[in-house]
């Protein structure tokens, strides 16, 4: 073997070795395949108005559990479909669960819903469920806050007034703490929302 190719060789195995023990240090060369990132955080301080005007910030319902829906009174079919599935559940528990439990609408459609309206709205569902919305600067905040989407679909007929709001479709569950628990997405049956709940609250 010539010089150089020793040289090479040497240099080669010299190179794994280090290698090698720099993977192998505990706590270092963590490849990054390994390494995992924190959950999105959902959830968190909010301030809106309910039907009968009053501010309602989320420490209002400190040391109670919150079902939590964002909508709004005119979607024509999976709001009501959510609520419907929400107030189906809520009613196959018994009274000292749901006595624990505050079912919360909260409307991402303030252009259109009134507080009245949506004191009216909520009650169609569930006599306890609690009807907010607020500026569109404070639902923008609360959606923000609980990963919320949703946007304005302008109406093909190009009246203004009779849009649709595009929006995400989850009954989120948050702890007597404020802190989430789980999430219920729209496929979601009455009877699987009333076993999981039941066996938090």
């Amino acid at each position: 073997m010539s010089p150089l190719k020793t040289i090479l060789l040497v240099l080669a195995v010299a190179l794994v070795a280090v290698g090698a023990r720099f993977w192998l240090l505990p706590g270092q060369g963590t490849p990054a395949a390994t390494t995992t990132s924190a959950p999105a955080v959902i959830g968190g301080p909010f301030t809106l108005q309910d039907s009968s005007g009053k501010t309602v910030t989320q420490a209002d319902f400190a040391g109670k559990y919150m079902l939590v829906y964002f909508g709004y009174t005119y979607c024509p079919d999976v709001c009501p479909t959510s609520l419907q599935t929400m107030t189906a559940a809520l009613q196959q528990l018994p009274a000292e669960k749901t006595a624990k439990l505050t079912p919360i609408f909260i409307s991402v459609d303030p252009e259109r819903d009134s507080l009245a309206l949506i004191g009216q709205y909520v009650q169609h569902f569930y006599p306890g469920m609690v009807g907010l919305t607020g500026t569109p600067e404070q639902v923008a905040a609360a959606a923000k806050a609980y990963r919320v989407y949703f946007a304005k679909v302008a109406d093909k007929t190009g009246d203004p007034t009779a849009y649709l709001m595009d929006h995400s479709a989850i009954t989120y569950l948050m702890g007597p703490d404020g802190a989430f628990i789980t999430h219920f997405p729209h496929d979601t049956t009455p009877a699987q929302m009333a076993a999981k709940l039941a066996g938090i609250l």
